[in-house]
């Protein structure tokens, strides 16, 4: 029997100093300085174990999906979709424009050709999703309902999706994501615990990242003005004038005469816009790329801040293919409807390009994660904003920790006096479940929660509760005359049956609010799981080592306080 205790009390060693390590540590090497006061220890905890919202304070975002702006540019798509159908079949068209968000109007030449122009578009868009209506020379596109509630709805959630991963970045712990309000009224809620810069991720989470390449048309000249500009285009409907980002001044030098770099320079106040004429039709567009960073320094050495990116292969070969036949031409990255830059294509460019302009680092690092995650489908807006200060966190966490101090002193108290020395058997069990629970959490990177705190207290419940049903089993078999080691197998056995139906039956439930629940709910399945998992262990492994351990120092014992 000593053996058999001996081999237990090694596995309870191990995994009690292993939650201590992670806890205490985490998943790294430790270092003298982790165990210099209690202070340092407290902090060390804190690092491990990640506060939410509630307790560690943050923001509180609303946000609204401008869902008829993604209708709206899809019907602006569609329109010259239908144009490019029409004049491939041979059928001039006057004009095509979207006219809201759900309808588009197509005007063409030749009124004799006007139903098959309609049977023609409607054969691409689909006739199930577009209705068409015929007056004069002018045909009316309109958009299904039904449909048009789908685009809204896959709208909002590509909208979450790319807020999910942008936040992804930025390393906010378990950010809560997820629909809010009616489903009509296509809004988002988003809270972020204990973020650095909540300014910085509003800013973000809204910048737009409509990237094009496109080609620069005719001269490379620019136009003092927008008038200029447009005289320029007059009737072509292949090409438009855009303006330039900025135009820094001429005289960019230190004192001493050096130039300055590009992002030291600042345009002048009364400096007017420069436009320049460039394709409608672009090369690339943000969605061709595969991969986009933030870099300092150029190619002259001036140590800007600029964005590298990496094209998708399909694109990367189009890419390519394009710059090889234009050597020589204009390219103008486009950003949002303005002109960052227009390098002249020297060579063939395959897969990498690079956007340069006066970024500082953050700016170049956020533009950059917004290139990745892609763009948004519509306008975001946000309809509310608190601030969770985390002073009132701190409330949080100090009167939860009393309310669960004080219930374990309860709890204690009538262990000890109600079981004698067998309740010091239970008071071991339910602290290593303590830690156990809270090791978990650092292990696995859960988030504590002010309902988290409610499931450490529930969970402080069904330990006692299992620890009484194993004691009162004991209770039992010593009352009916078996010997004090027989008792207390079969008060174990007996008791562990139900120990683990009440156990598993309480596990499904968590999981289903795990799986099913939002932020606060999923908090409290968190640490209910944890604490469930590790009491199975220490009120069934662990409280059977230590009775083994009092009763294999006498040969025949007689006797058990409990």
């Amino acid at each position: 029997m000593r053996e058999n205790v001996l081999q237990r009390a090694l596995v309870i060693l191990a995994v009690t100093l292993a939650s201590l390590y992670v806890m205490l540590i985490g998943w790294r090497a430790p270092r003298l300085e982790d165990f210099k006061s209690f202070d340092q220890i407290k902090k060390n905890v804190a690092t491990n174990i990640k506060l939410g919202l509630d307790l560690k304070g943050g923001s509180h975002l609303v946000m609204q999906v401008m869902v008829d702006e993604a209708l709206k540019k899809m019907c602006d798509d569609n329109a010259e979709k239908a144009k490019a159908i029409l004049e491939n079949i041979g059928i001039s068209v006057k004009e095509a424009r979207s006219l809201s968000a759900t309808q588009l109007a197509v005007t063409v030449n030749d009124a004799g050709r006007i139903a098959e122009a309609r049977d023609k578009v409607l054969e691409d868009f689909g006739k199930s999703e577009w209705n068409a209506t015929i007056s004069g020379d002018t045909l009316t596109f309109t958009l299904s309902e039904r449909v048009a509630q789908e685009y809204r709805r896959r709208a909002v959630e590509q909208a979450m999706l790319i807020i999910e991963n942008r936040i992804n970045a930025f390393g906010v712990a378990e950010p809560t994501l997820q629909r809010y309000g009616a489903e009509q009224s296509h809004q988002i809620l988003l809270q972020l615990p204990g973020v650095d810069d909540p300014e910085r991720v509003k800013k973000t989470l809204v910048l737009e990242s409509n990237l094009e390449l496109r080609p620069v048309d005719g001269t490379y000249r620019t136009y003092a003005t927008l008038e200029e500009a447009k005289s320029a285009v007059g009737v072509r409907t292949d090409v438009e004038a855009l303006p330039l980002d900025e135009r820094e001044e001429d005289e960019a030098t230190d004192e001493d005469g050096n130039p300055l770099p590009r992002r030291n320079r600042q345009p002048k106040p009364d400096a007017p816009t420069a436009y320049m004429v460039v394709s409608k039709t672009p090369v690339v567009v943000g969605r061709d790329l595969r991969d986009a960073f933030a870099a300092s320094g150029t190619v002259d050495g001036d140590g800007d801040y600029r964005i590298i990116f990496k094209l998708k292969d399909e694109a990367a070969k189009k890419f390519g293919e394009w710059t090889g036949k234009n050597i020589g031409k204009g390219l103008a990255i486009v950003l949002n409807g303005r002109i960052k830059s227009a390098p002249t294509i020297r060579g063939q460019i395959r897969e990498t390009g690079e956007i340069t302009g006066n970024f500082t680092k953050a700016s170049a690092e956020d533009l950059a994660l917004v290139l990745r995650s892609g763009a948004l489908p519509a306008r975001i807006v946000y309809l509310e904003e608190r601030t969770v200060g985390p002073s009132l966190g701190a409330d949080s966490i100090r009167q939860g920790v009393a309310a669960s101090i004080a219930g374990l002193v309860f709890i204690l108290m009538f262990m000890v006096v109600y079981y004698r020395l067998s309740g010091v058997n239970a008071i071991i069990s339910l602290i290593l479940n303590l830690v156990m629970l809270l090791a978990a959490m650092a292990m696995f990177g859960a988030v504590l929660t002010l309902p988290g705190i409610a499931g450490v207290i529930l969970t402080i419940g069904m330990a006692v509760d299992s620890n009484v049903l194993i004691f009162e089993r004991i209770r039992e078999e010593l009352r009916a005359g078996k010997a004090v080691i027989n008792a207390v197998e079969l008060g174990f056995d007996k008791a562990f049956i139900t120990i683990l139906d009440t156990h598993v039956t309480t596990v499904v439930s968590s999981l289903i609010l795990f799986v099913f629940g939002t932020g606060p709910i999923r908090g409290f399945a968190v640490t209910l799981l944890a604490g469930l998992l590790a009491n199975i262990f220490t009120a069934t492994f662990v409280s059977k080592t230590m009775f083994g351990y009092v009763l294999s120092r006498s040969e025949r014992p007689t006797a058990l306080s409990i």
